[in-house]
């Protein structure tokens, strides 16, 4: 379900929220109402890089932090700002040091491994990152990606 709170799109800023089950099987549900966001102002290819955070903080929600609270629901938020993109995924496990993970992973991760990228995938991707316990026992990974906006030029 989308739910916009303030302007509809495309006038900023604006917000959507989604709430998922703790299930992969919900990620294709979750990219295509991501899709349906997509304003024509955002660069393909840095919505591209988004869709994938998202897909990543999602998976990482799953399979780590809910992994023993398969009953909890995710709570996902997307930003649109004048020139940021920021994400928000809630989640309910336990809470980590995200700087401190990263700055252990290897600089060039094993491709053959079957996990263990997804966090430099992040770390890549954003421009602004971090992992915060909130108030309600929660956990925030926040993705912001910052872009110039990129207008149609009108006919004259």
């Amino acid at each position: 379900m989308i739910e916009f709170e303030g302007a509809e799109p495309p006038t900023l800023p604006y917000k959507s929220k989604f709430q998922a089950p703790t299930s992969l099987d919900s990620l294709a549900e979750i990219l295509s109402w991501f899709d349906r966001l997509q304003p024509d102002f955002v660069p393909r290819s840095v919505w591209l890089r988004c869709q994938l955070a998202l897909a990543e903080g999602f998976t990482n929600a799953v399979r780590y932090a809910h992994q023993d609270s398969p009953q909890k629901q995710i709570d996902i938020e997307v930003n649109f700002l004048t020139q940021q993109i920021e994400i928000r995924v809630w989640d309910y496990g336990p809470p980590f040091d995200l700087e401190k993970k990263l700055q252990s992973l290897p600089t060039f991760p094993d491709r053959s491994a079957g996990g263990g990228r997804g966090l430099k995938l992040l770390q890549d991707i954003a421009d602004e990152l971090s992992y915060q316990r909130t108030a309600d026992q929660r956990n925030c990974l926040l993705i912001v990606k910052y872009y110039e906006a990129v207008f149609p030029k009108k006919p004259t």
